[in-house]
């Protein structure tokens, strides 16, 4: 990927209750990630059965994925922060390789940290 100009980093996409989305984006904020995206009204089926996307009384109740691209170097303490939240809490995570175009809208620098 080098050849087209583009840097490597890490994603990280987290699923949990809307209850802790809170959590996963302070444990992100904490790290130093500079940003990240959260989708509200996730659906899917898992070990826990199935997960409707819509509301059911309030936007508290439902499922949220928060989605983070950072510097590989971020990544140990978010995914110890992750594997913590997860000893007592339902959700997943997924971390993965990618590539992006513009590498500093991905450093946090020290004013975030």
């Amino acid at each position: 990927m080098k050849d087209l100009g583009l840097t490597r980093m890490v994603k990280v996409e987290v699923v949990v209750r809307a209850d802790d989305a809170d959590v996963v984006r302070e444990l992100l904020r904490a790290a130093g990630v500079s940003g990240w995206t959260s989708l509200t009204g996730v659906s899917g089926f898992g070990h826990h059965g199935n997960h409707e996307g819509r509301l059911l009384f309030n936007e508290r109740s439902g499922l949220v994925m928060v989605i983070a691209v950072l510097p590989e170097q971020h990544g140990e303490p978010v995914v110890a922060g992750l594997r913590q939240l997860f000893g007592d809490r339902p959700g997943v995570m997924f971390i993965s390789d990618t590539w992006v175009s513009r590498p500093e809208y991905f450093d946090a620098g020290p004013e975030l940290r």
